[in-house]
């Protein structure tokens, strides 16, 4: 197996990157990062939630960013905030040894001139949600001419969430970019559309377990119970749990609520991530779930790309997702690293053929627990 020295990966950015526990590269980072170091190219990477693509493609961005220049050389587009907040931290967490490179997050739910203020410092690297920039860029707030290299993370969900015309806006205002690399866990038609309208038509493809959309770390499981008696059954399992920390997605903003008070009620320590809430209410829920002063989070399916906490052992599905593009993110929040993790869905015998759809589609077996 290699190791990131192997890979080209200067020795400053190494340092910083075992500080973080990261040693050995995942299948993504062994694939991507020699290729894109040492060349200009486009690039369309298929890859699973949790498999490292953030180090991928910033290990390699961060090298293509020249510190002495105060310009706009890198953009990461990404579908949430909480995604962009945690890009921009991993990459200010990788250039611990190296020269100064600066990185702002830029996203819709704080005042935009609060972001404007912020970018008018030295700004090497833009993340930023698709809506948000597309308002910094008509306030001239942002100049996207100098910037070198555009990544777009989690593109399947931008696309998912409305944001393809932004996209293609934004790439339109980035045509002289000389990198443009995709990122996404599913390859829906809209997204092959915006790779033959923006990228170059020899761009590299590399798929990582396409087969395998969901991490074969992670083990599948499910109780069937009516609905009524779907929250007893969830309190047993967390008290079983012990101090274990864990996610609990359901489906609508009114479950999540309902869910979290049910919790509190019950002297579990919980908090609630969903789309009501405001910027800074969703950074302290947040903060308090990595801080440990919360066992469980209950979070709707538009967090489940910004969830990024090490070492935790179970995602619970209170509700199934839609789509099974949701159920491959949600249960991607465990299991993340190269550690165990567990899936479980509290189904009714009604949601059987919707569970069952998914194993079919996502190449999964799912257990069922008595």
């Amino acid at each position: 197996m290699k190791n990131f020295e192997d890979l080209g990966v200067g020795k400053d950015l190494i340092k910083g990157l075992n500080e973080l526990n990261i040693i050995k590269p995942t299948e993504i980072q062994e694939n991507v990062i020699p290729l894109l170091l040492n060349n200009t190219i486009d690039l369309v990477g298929q890859a699973q939630t949790g498999t490292g693509k953030t180090a991928a493609y910033g290990i390699p961005l961060l090298n293509k960013i020249n510190p002495s220049k105060n310009e706009v050389q890198g953009l990461v587009l990404c579908p949430t905030r909480e995604l962009g907040q945690q890009i921009a931290k991993q990459l200010f967490r990788f250039t611990k040894y190296t020269e100064k490179i600066f990185t702002e997050a830029v996203f819709g739910g704080e005042h935009i001139s609060i972001q404007i203020g912020r970018l008018s410092r030295p700004t090497h690297i833009i993340v930023a949600t698709p809506g948000r920039l597309i308002d910094l860029i008509n306030k001239k707030a942002v100049v996207l001419h100098n910037v070198k290299t555009v990544i777009l993370d989690e593109a399947d969900e931008m696309l998912s969430m409305g944001f393809k015309k932004e996209l293609d806006e934004i790439l339109t205002y980035a045509s002289k970019a000389e990198c443009k690399w995709l990122f996404s866990a599913t390859m829906p038609h809209g997204i092959k559309e915006i790779v033959n309208q923006h990228l170059k038509s020899n761009a590299h493809r590399i798929e990582v377990n396409a087969k395998d959309v969901v991490n074969k770390d992670i083990s599948h499981e499910y109780f069937v119970c009516e609905e009524k008696e779907k929250f007893p059954k969830l309190l047993q399992l967390i008290k079983e749990s012990g101090e274990n920390r864990s996610v609990v997605f359901c489906k609508t903003k009114k479950a999540t609520k309902i869910l979290t008070k049910q919790l509190i009620a019950k002297n579990i320590p919980a908090d609630a991530i969903h789309g009501d809430l405001l910027q800074k209410e969703r950074d302290k829920a947040m903060r308090a779930f990595k801080n440990e002063r919360v066992q469980i989070l209950i979070a709707t399916d538009l967090a489940a790309r910004g969830i990024d906490i090490e070492g935790l052992s179970h995602v619970y599905h209170y509700q199934l997702p839609d789509q099974e593009e949701y159920y491959t993110h949600r249960s991607g929040r465990t299991a993340r690293a190269g550690k165990k993790g567990i899936s479980l869905c509290l189904v009714t015998p009604n949601e059987l053929k919707q569970l069952k759809s998914f194993e079919k589609a996502l190449n999964l077996s799912f257990k069922q627990l008595k």
